[in-house]
């Protein structure tokens, strides 16, 4: 792999740009930069086809940046039946974590139980959960005694703890994984552009041929002409349906329920363990994880359904509620409000059911589900970060069983390890706060940056800054904060702290370019800001 130029690449955002505005006719149009999107945009690339893919804001901006940070095969889908859909996930698990070494790694699971049945009953799930993986298998469920247990989960309420279960699955770095999508794209031909929102769509004889966008920046429009169009915007997909729709004057009926998933980050003090804590059923019949994440403690999630779409959503009092309330069923010392880091929360794009009840939004499908209007928008939405590989090669399975692209043979991502993959450097784990050994084989690139010894705070360098902007797409306080180094999401009061320095950066790489300090501030604030 060729090291990227240490020389300031303030002129790489035009450079895309004027490809973008170059008069050529693409195989492929994704308007969408999560994680389904940028596995598309990678699958098709590496397959040959010419493809662009535009983002509205930034990479993993929405939900694909607010993961439980969980790749896992879904144990709680395998008590509804969804075997096939474990299955698959199960073996998307392993390919993930060979294809990113760095960044996603295997993380053991403890469940502790404090009913005699708990342990043989969860057990037996989990032996199933074995089965399934096959090969794929990342270590062997075992059935644990009370110390044990206590050993594995230091800090879990002992009164009345009969024993546990131990199991394996895997975490991750959820926007840095995309951004390795983003950029491996690129290495293989895609033009991918963040802050380029789609404004309109393009038609001929009746048939999609391409988007109108236009760069955020400088406002300038751009037409863009694509045989094929993917709309993988997420919780906001209906939005360009709606918009396909119009030109042929009907009305597309929603697709997607949001969910809000609300995650809580506190130190690791309450539970200072490699393992992470689940519990497979609380009081309401939801799944509660406390999981170390680069030197902190995530707790998680809230199902709740929500009828509107921020870009920003906010935590309701309830949900921090539950969340904390449980925690205290199970650790001797439960985090407060006062103990809590930073607070975000995700929208689900959640698939309806035909006939939609309006019930609970734990009933409706985790599956993705991929759909072609009558003038060929192709939208693909639902599924999971763990299966964006599987979602990307049914998508384009779709585009050409509709005749939008060419047939070319697949499965040309199963074995492609993204950007920074080949390393032989030691990885600390997901667990170790966040360090260079996030960058992989790219590590001694930035290294190589100014500013390298220059530590700002939680592990993040003036050159890591640098190499955010050059190389990885950064173009705001938020993008190097949020997304590239995730001390937002770790430590809110930290990430205003950092942010004047980061800004004072990122003018110094982007001469005449507003870092968005004062937006940033205010979103910090939101972080950290506990509803009670």
């Amino acid at each position: 792999m060729t090291s990227p130029s240490t020389a300031p690449q303030n002129t790489e955002r035009e450079q895309l740009l004027a490809r973008l505005a170059q008069p050529h006719s693409y195989d492929l149009a994704v308007v969408g930069g999560g994680a389904t999107g940028l596995g598309v945009a990678l699958d098709a690339a590496a397959r040959g086809f010419s493809v662009v893919l535009l983002e509205s804001h930034d990479f993993a901006k929405g939900t694909s940046s607010r993961a439980t940070k969980l790749v896992h095969g879904g144990v709680r889908y395998l008590a509804q039946g969804d075997i096939a859909l474990v299955r698959e996930a199960l073996h998307e698990r392993t390919t993930l974590l060979r294809n990113a070494p760095h960044l996603a790694q295997p993380l053991a699971f403890v469940m502790p139980s404090y009913k005699w049945w708990e342990t043989p009953f969860y057990g037996a799930g989990l032996k199933m959960y074995d089965a399934l993986a096959g090969a794929a298998g990342l270590g062997p469920t075992e059935f644990m005694g009370r110390m044990e247990t206590l050993r594995c989960l230091p800090t879990a309420m002992a009164d009345g703890l009969k024993g546990g279960v131990k199991y394996w699955d895997g975490q991750f770095d959820d926007a840095r994984l995309a951004l390795a999508l983003a950029r491996t794209a690129a290495q293989q031909g895609a033009l991918v552009l963040n802050y380029c929102p789609v404004s309109d769509l393009l038609y001929q004889d009746g048939k999609l041929a391409g988007v109108v966008c236009q760069d955020a920046e400088t406002g300038t429009r751009y037409e863009v002409r694509a045989r094929c169009v993917v709309n993988a915007t997420g919780v906001w997909v209906d939005e360009l349906r709606q918009c396909d729709g119009a030109h042929a004057g009907q009305k597309a009926k929603p697709m997607v329920a949001p969910s809000q998933g609300v995650h809580i980050v506190v130190d690791r003090e309450f539970l200072p363990s490699d393992h992470a804590l689940m519990v497979p059923k609380t009081a309401d019949g939801r799944v509660l994880f406390a999981v170390p994440w680069l030197g902190k403690l995530i707790l998680g999630t809230t199902d709740s359904p929500r009828h509107d779409l921020q870009r920003e959503p906010l935590a309701m009092r309830e949900e921090v509620a539950f969340i904390l309330g449980e925690s205290a069923r199970y650790l001797r010392r439960a985090p407060q409000a006062a103990d809590v880091r930073s607070i975000w929360v995700g929208l689900r794009p959640l698939v309806k059911p035909q006939h939609d009840d309006g019930g609970s939004t734990k009933k409706i499908s985790r599956e993705h589900t991929v759909i072609t209007s009558r003038s060929g928008l192709v939208t693909v939405t639902g599924g999971k970060w763990t299966t964006y590989r599987a979602m990307a090669e049914d998508v384009l399975q779709q585009c050409m069983d509709d005749r939008l692209l060419a047939r070319r043979p697949g499965g040309v991502t199963v074995a492609l390890p993204l950007v920074g993959a080949n390393s032989v450097r030691r990885r600390p784990g997901m667990n170790a706060p966040q360090g260079l050994h996030s960058y992989g084989a790219e590590a001694d690139w930035v290294t190589g940056l100014p500013g390298a010894d220059a530590v700002l705070a939680g592990g993040l360098t003036e050159a890591m800054v640098r190499f955010a902007v050059r190389h990885e797409y950064a173009r705001t306080v938020e993008d190097v904060l949020a997304r590239r180094a995730r001390v937002l999401f770790l430590d809110a009061g930290l990430a205003a702290q950092l942010a004047p320095a980061v800004a004072a950066i990122l003018a110094e790489e982007l001469p005449g370019h507003d870092p968005g300090l004062q937006p940033f501030l205010a979103l910090a604030q939101q972080y950290a800001r506990v509803p009670m």
